[in-house]
């Protein structure tokens, strides 16, 4: 099982989510969250407005997947997101000890969904 974490562009959202969907991966959380990296928040324009300051505003998606899954999750997400442009974000995998399903007491990798 992996814990993949993804941090995007914002305006990307749409078009990751519809590439995973078309490879049967649903289940994702998203998070509106704030960071930086190597453009160390330089000012940008995004949807025509100025971003300026230290912190720029990302999308957090969280996906547990199992193993299978994983190398395709990754790849869509890669495609979805990829403008070109420093600051397309960064692509995390983890390796999850353990997945519980509250509703029904499911275990591991069937618990995932």
């Amino acid at each position: 099982m992996k814990y993949i974490v993804a941090v995007i562009q914002p305006d990307r959202v749409q078009e990751v989510l519809q590439i995973l969907a078309e490879k049967e991966i649903h289940l994702v959380t998203v998070s509106q969250v704030m960071g930086r990296g190597r453009q160390k928040g330089i000012a940008e324009v995004y949807r025509s407005h100025k971003e300026v300051g230290s912190l720029l505003k990302k999308v957090k998606l969280e996906i547990a997947v199992n193993d299978e899954f994983a190398s395709q999750t990754v790849e869509a997400i890669t495609e979805g997101a990829r403008t070109g442009h420093i600051g397309d974000g960064k692509i995390f995998v983890m390796n999850m000890e353990d997945c519980y399903r509250i509703r029904t007491g499911e275990t591991g990798p069937v618990a995932i969904g």
